[in-house]
């Protein structure tokens, strides 16, 4: 009996010193995260983002101004992507890990069916959601009221289906006339938003000079070379020493 005893003793201790042995100790690298834990993100910005920053052009004549890029002596970048044609899978993730927060100029003829992606980018990264028409048409010359129904419906499908509705306008193409001014004014916009610099096929082209400045608007599209452009985007603004910032902030 004594024996039995002594052997299941013996036993027991090893089996203690084999669940105790340093191999089976997880290091503090190794350790799991608990489940829901923040994911690394990028770092805080220059401002507490969201804020007014500068406000948009008032409007005159009821008419919304135009604004090219933004004047400020901050190193400021700002960068908007147009259309959404093309519904690149790693832009959600391109553009919240790099923190870029864009203005999404969308036409609703493209988003209509896929209002699940565009929303993820917009709850996901801190994008906002700008107008640029329902089938993006040229609007010069065009009669105010062809002009306000391509530019009023395309804010209230977006009010409907994303449940935003934009207040920043581009118009396609770059092309506007006086109606366009006047139309955007009726639908609710604060301002006209063109650009000084875009990136097409992994290159970012400069309408002055070869670098970014600050203030810069820079001009993307949901194409084919989404990751390139937006890659070669957030290259050059790190080469020039600017912060992409949000550039609704800068047109409150």
């Amino acid at each position: 009996m004594a024996k039995r005893w002594l052997a299941a003793a013996v036993a027991g201790l090893l089996v203690l010193s084999a669940c105790s042995s340093p191999d089976s100790k997880q290091s503090p690298e190794q350790a799991n995260p608990a489940p829901g834990a923040a994911k690394p993100g990028p770092p805080p910005g220059p401002y507490p983002f969201g804020t007014v920053q500068q406000k948009a052009p008032a409007l005159e004549d009821g008419k919304v101004g135009v604004v090219r890029r933004i004047q400020t002596d901050k190193p400021y970048v700002f960068i908007t992507m147009d259309d959404g044609a093309v519904k690149d899978p790693s832009a959600p993730s391109l553009i919240q890990q790099s923190g870029g927060h864009p203005v999404l100029f969308l036409n609703n003829r493209y988003v209509k069916g896929h209002e699940a992606y565009f929303k993820s980018i917009l709850d996901s990264t801190g994008a906002v959601l700008g107008d640029h028409t329902v089938n993006h048409p040229n609007l010069k010359g065009k009669p105010l009221d062809f002009q306000k129904k391509e530019i009023c419906d395309d804010a209230d499908d977006f009010q409907k289906s994303l449940g935003v509705r934009p207040t920043l306008f581009r118009p396609p193409f770059g092309n506007y006339d006086q109606n366009t001014l006047k139309a955007a004014a009726l639908c609710g916009m604060r301002a006209t938003v063109l650009w000084t610099a875009s990136v097409n096929d992994g290159v970012v082209q400069f309408q002055v000079g070869d670098k970014l400045r600050p203030g810069d608007i820079v001009l993307m599209h949901f194409r084919k070379t989404f990751k390139e452009d937006y890659e070669a985007f957030i290259a050059q603004a790190k080469k020039d020493g600017l912060t992409p910032v949000p550039l609704a902030d800068f047109l409150g």
